[in-house]
């Protein structure tokens, strides 16, 4: 048996300001720190061999605090840009509601929640699972199979990818599903990638 722990960065600062990040590097907020250290208190009951994040601040400066907090700063980690989130093109940067009064409410919502439709010069939901899972499947998934417990720590669009695989979700319950910042989760697995249970608070 093996755990996979997925934890989404805590709080960015452009989460704060509402607005759309995608691969600009923006550090978390004083609340996606708190977010951190409370999710620390959580890693530090369970067993972690080794760290996987994306490239970008929030997530590696999440994950530093956390495992900080949960007493595991010294196990081997490892980054990697096909774990960041989704590359929102030309709508990086902008504030989503503004982005809505420009483009209409319809507009925005289909380039923010549809599964094969990217925004302008950016990643689909699809475009960006088929980005993460070789990377999951060549990385990630030796250590599953050995029976180690694995600690992403990364973002909403990357880990719904991760989920979606671990699940089996088809396009639709892929959509539906929301990662909330800072708060742990994991799978009891089996040799199999199998799941034999899953912890969620969410």
């Amino acid at each position: 048996m093996s755990l996979l722990i997925l934890l989404r960065h805590g709080q960015s600062l452009w989460n704060l300001e509402n607005k759309f990040t995608g691969w600009v590097d923006v550090d978390i907020s004083e609340l996606g720190e708190q977010e951190a250290k409370n999710a620390g208190t959580i890693l530090a009951d369970l067993p972690i061999d080794v760290v996987f994040t994306s490239v970008l601040t929030r997530a590696k400066r999440t994950a530093s605090i956390a495992l900080e907090v949960a007493n595991k700063s010294n196990l081997p980690t490892f980054e990697d840009q096909a774990l960041n989130e989704r590359h929102y093109g030309d709508l990086q940067g902008l504030n989503k509601e503004e982005t809505a009064k420009i483009h209409g409410d319809e507009q925005v919502h289909i380039w923010r929640r549809s599964y094969d439709i990217p925004p302008p010069n950016g990643e689909s939901l699809q475009m960006t699972q088929e980005r993460v899972l070789p990377y999951f499947q060549s990385q990630i998934q030796p250590y599953l199979e050995q029976g180690k417990n694995v600690l992403v720590v990364a973002h909403g669009n990357s880990l719904r990818a991760l989920v979606a695989t671990i699940e089996h979700l088809n396009k639709e319950q892929i959509l539906a599903l929301n990662i909330p910042t800072g708060t742990p989760f994991y799978y009891e697995l089996a040799p199999d990638l199998s799941i034999i249970k899953k912890v969620s608070p969410f």
